[in-house]
């Protein structure tokens, strides 16, 4: 018997969202013992900030550029590599996903691709190298995935619940709740038949039916705390009053302030914040943040901080059926998320081509097996989610293969570490916006590669350690010239070679 992963992944959950990395909201004192007893590190990013090539770049390993999925329109090859297969076959783990696997996109009405057609096939696996699947979006999709079969057999009742992404009419647009907030919607359904809680049911059956020497690799893959917000209503009541909460830190507090810190910026910042760009990539198509209220601000806050915890007492249900199987002294443990949420910062909300803390930086912990012999640690150094699958490839006592691009996370300072890299290239002709960001010694700098929308001579250069927020744009200061120069050409030193031919969007999300 080796060490097991338990692989445990959000959808678009801020580094700040935890109390281990300074959130004093939301309670998730599983994670922050997680942390506590392992290894958080504190400068994580993601290769991209939108979920599929997020994900894709968590099962390959590589980067973006290299998987080819550089936007949620683009599928992850069929034949791509998958480090759950390579644990499977070279040393003989057994291998689930439960829960958003987003590998291909997800509208898809003709049910084109296998993974959203999974459930209605009565299938679950093997696909992509894990040998069980049990699938789940946000919300009830109307039978999609294996989450909405259980939902129509179990609670039939609470499928109109949800906030409905897509009506009828097409993509659902409106704001609900108290304050009319976008995505948001009052949902009568008990916890017990939310799909947080079904998540961790789900994985916990799935271990309950291993054999007690088995070596498991288990990504459990929870679609919350990302839009629509719709968490048991119940459970909102009783745990974060919105009208309870100040603004965010990054909020800069008022239209007047908003506009003059995006005003330094490139200038689709602005532009989205007032209604002239069409950031359909990252949030609903007509959403003008200069709309948004303040108390909606505060609502949206408040669901994601309930959302937040409900994740932390999942994992802890899952964390004591570990240990209750004799196995928690040989199980790894991983949280992380694909992405964070913008959540009032700068004025605005959701994602998009914004590259800052509040998209790129990462919740990211590991906590070794206890067996292991790993000390506490806190690894300031810049790592990305290109290192988890090598890692996990290190605690199966495998080599990592050579089309895996990242290296073992580090468990201890003193890495040597010095960058990590993240991309974005827009799916849509029109918007042909290329960004190329680097952070390395507490800068973040990001290059605006030529498109329709940038010339190439724009970007942005922040001092973290002086402007945490990243509210004073740097790249057009000549006291910081060199460094810009210096940033940029590191960057691209280090960028791998773009796959030749670029993949088609194949599907708008």
């Amino acid at each position: 018997m080796g060490r097991k992963i338990l692989f445990i992944t959000t959808d678009q959950q801020r580094y700040d969202s935890l109390g281990c990395n300074g959130g004093r909201i939301a309670r998730t004192p599983v994670v922050d013992r997680l942390a506590a007893t392992g290894v958080n590190y504190r400068r994580a990013h993601n290769q991209n900030v939108v979920c599929m090539p997020a994900r894709s770049t968590m099962i390959t390993g590589q980067y973006v550029r290299t998987h080819g999925v550089y936007a949620n329109g683009v599928p992850l090859p069929v034949d791509a590599p998958s480090v759950a297969a390579y644990l499977h076959e070279k040393a003989g783990y057994r291998t689930a996903l439960i829960g958003k696997a987003h590998f291909d996109p997800a509208f898809d009405p003709t049910f084109r691709w296998f993974e959203n057609r999974m459930a209605r096939e009565r299938s679950t696996g093997p696909h992509r190298g894990f040998e069980h699947l049990e699938l789940a979006m946000h919300g009830y999709t109307f039978g999609r995935y294996h989450y909405d079969v259980w939902l129509k057999q179990h609670h039939p009742e609470h499928r109109g619940g949800f906030y409905q992404l897509i009506t009828p009419d097409g993509l659902n647009e409106a704001g609900g709740g108290d304050t009319g907030a976008p995505q948001v919607k009052v949902n009568p359904i008990p916890r017990e038949a939310y799909h947080t809680d079904w998540v961790a049911d789900r994985t916990i059956a799935y271990l309950d039916a291993l054999d007690p020497d088995e070596d498991w690799f288990v990504w459990m893959s929870f679609p919350d705390p990302h839009h629509p917000w719709d968490p048991p209503a119940d459970e909102v009541a009783k745990r974060v009053r919105w009208r309870d909460l100040d603004l965010p830190p990054g909020h800069p507090g008022s239209p007047e302030k908003v506009r003059a810190v995006l005003a330094q910026k490139p200038h689709h910042w602005l532009d989205w914040y007032e209604g002239r760009f069409d950031n359909q990539e990252g949030g609903p198509t007509k959403f003008v943040p200069a709309q948004m209220t303040h108390d909606q601000v505060r609502e949206v806050n408040a669901l994601v901080h309930v959302e937040n915890e409900l994740i932390d007492e999942a994992c802890g249900r899952v964390l004591r059926r570990v240990a209750e199987r004799g196995w928690d002294l040989d199980t790894d443990v991983f949280f992380t998320t694909d992405h964070g949420e913008l959540q009032g910062d700068f004025g605005l909300l959701f994602k998009g081509p914004y590259h800052v803390d509040a998209l790129m930086r990462l919740p990211f912990v590991w906590r070794p097996a206890p067996r292991a012999g790993i000390a506490p640690a806190e690894v300031h150094e810049p790592v990305g989610q290109l290192d988890l699958a090598p890692t996990f490839c290190r605690i199966a006592g495998l080599a990592a293969p050579d089309w895996m691009q990242g290296a073992p996370l580090p468990t201890a300072p003193g890495s040597g570490r010095e960058r990590v890299i993240t991309e974005w290239d827009s799916q849509f002709d029109h918007i042909d916006m290329h960004i190329r960001s680097i952070a390395r010694d507490g800068y973040v700098l990001s290059v605006y590669e030529p498109g329709k929308l940038y010339a190439g001579t724009e970007g942005e250069l922040y001092d973290l350690r002086e402007d945490p927020l990243q509210w004073r744009n740097l790249w057009d200061d000549p006291g910081y010239a060199q460094r810009k120069s210096d940033l940029r050409a590191d960057l691209y030193d280090h960028l791998p070679k773009a796959r030749d031919p670029k993949l088609a969007v194949e599907a708008p999300a």
